[in-house]
């Protein structure tokens, strides 16, 4: 928002109000302000904290209570900041003291921003949106060049996660013969991980001078990103014995570190889908085998989503070839700089801050062309 005086800030200052106000009702959070003090009302009846039976319902209506209340809240401090601005214009007019615009304006810059931020979370309507995440990256065909890529995408999801506040633990990983990774499972953990994370579902493509060529060609490469909700083990998901093909192996971690004398690590295969699972992140064979389910039963939950309701692009999980044609996203190194995801149509040069972790306008435009869409429908 630019302004030259208090005055051209006025008008500017009462049309994002308007709009905040505008969004704050189409989300109907007097509606949500509702829900939350029913909520609160049923915790105080004393047979849901007597009832052993009722200890699991207890925790959804907390989990639930601690949802609505920080996005009340953070919707209400807005409005607020919004109104006390105002205000604090009205009385500068009156004053004619100019001298207060620079403040109104770093002010109002801050809460366009965190307008923003609430704006795209209110997208995340799902109920799985506000879960946590695994990711999965795997390199495609090409050995090497596909190995080193998946590398790179897995540094570059790990800054985004440190970013954006979210805690990775790492779960999988496997190291290439030469360079790169075979394969790398993160869990990504906070508020609404698997509601922006699902953006990055898919295959992406690289384009570079490869390093690993002496005669310094071209190389186009591929890796398939794919990410799943973590659920509970209520869901309903069952999972047969005699449809599991149990490996065990021994565990190395990233560089080498963490390396097992035993086997402990698990590889989970689901025979009739074909999904593949594994974990190595603990020393007990029993937990990573725990842990391997739990992941199991996540790519499967997402899997019986999807036949469901195919229609819904954002929630598509098929794993398609890694190949040419597939892919979501381009990222070109050379002979220009550019990554272009070719969904949305978002586009940017600054290759090095993507590679950094800032995925985030990507995440923006996925989200947000989605709403378009079921608002065009």
């Amino acid at each position: 928002m630019q302004a030259g005086n208090l005055a051209e800030l006025k008008p500017l200052l009462e049309e994002f109000v308007s709009r905040t106000e505008n969004r704050y009702k189409e989300l109907r959070l007097p509606d949500t302000v509702a829900e939350l003090n029913d909520l609160r009302e049923k915790l105080q009846d004393p047979s849901m904290w007597e009832d052993d039976s009722k200890k699991d319902k207890v925790r959804e209506i907390q989990s639930r209570i601690s949802l609505l209340e920080k996005k009340v809240l953070s919707w209400s401090e807005l409005r607020q900041t919004l109104a006390d601005s105002l205000e604090y214009l009205e009385i500068g007019l009156m004053e004619k003291e100019e001298g207060m615009l620079a403040e109104l304006l770093e002010k109002i810059s801050a809460a366009e921003k965190e307008y923003d931020r609430l704006d795209l979370e209110s997208l995340l309507r799902d109920p799985d949106d506000a879960s946590n995440a695994y990711l999965n990256i795997h390199p495609g065909a090409g050995g090497t060049e596909s190995q080193d890529w998946a590398d790179m995408l897995y540094r570059a999801y790990t800054r985004w996660a440190e970013k954006n506040g979210f805690e990775t633990v790492l779960l999988d990983y496997q190291e290439g013969e030469e360079a790169g990774i075979k394969n790398v499972t993160l869990l990504i953990k906070g508020p609404n991980a698997f509601g922006y994370l699902k953006a990055e579902n898919g295959v992406h493509r690289l384009v570079r001078i490869s390093p690993f060529d002496s005669n310094k060609r071209r190389h186009t490469s591929f890796t398939s990103v794919h990410v799943s909700p973590e659920v509970s083990e209520d869901v309903g998901i069952e999972v047969l014995d005699k449809d599991l093909r149990i490996d065990t192996y021994r565990a190395s971690g990233a560089g080498g570190q963490h390396i097992n004398k035993t086997e402990s690590a698990v590889r989970i295969t689901h025979m009739p889908t074909g999904i593949v699972v594994a974990c190595q992140t603990e020393r007990s064979q029993i937990q990573n085998r725990a842990t391997a389910m739990d992941m199991l039963r996540a790519r499967l939950y997402e899997m019986a989503r999807e036949e469901k309701e195919r229609e819904i692009e954002s929630k598509s999980g098929e794993r398609k070839d890694i190949s040419w044609g597939n892919q979501i996203r381009s990222y070109v190194f050379h002979p220009y700089s550019m990554v272009k995801d070719l969904r949305t149509g978002h586009e940017t040069s600054q290759v090095q801050a993507v590679m950094d972790g800032d995925f985030s306008p990507f995440i923006d435009a996925f989200l947000r062309g989605v709403r378009r869409n079921v608002t065009d429908e």
